[in-house]
């Protein structure tokens, strides 16, 4: 399942990923290359970018934090 949310300011877009298989669900927050991931607590994982910018959120095991109808009607607020 896709999402995909546009940013005005930056010209890019933010994307949420749900991966049923591997039981993830990732934020990308721009399309900038990944040189390291840190997991900051258990199963949120950190993507870096050379500037050291957060570029991506990954949260494992998702299934045990969402249910399925949550994961599908997710709802934003912007200001």
């Amino acid at each position: 399942m896709w999402m995909k949310i546009g940013c005005i300011e930056q010209e890019e877009s933010m994307k949420i990923s749900v991966d049923k298989e591997s039981d993830t669900l990732y934020f990308w927050l721009d399309e900038s290359k990944i040189v390291e991931s840190e997991e900051v607590r258990p199963g949120i994982i950190l993507d870096f970018d050379k500037n050291d910018r957060v570029v991506g959120i990954e949260f494992l095991n998702i299934s045990s934090r969402a249910t399925e109808a949550e994961l599908s009607t997710m709802q934003f607020q912007l200001s």
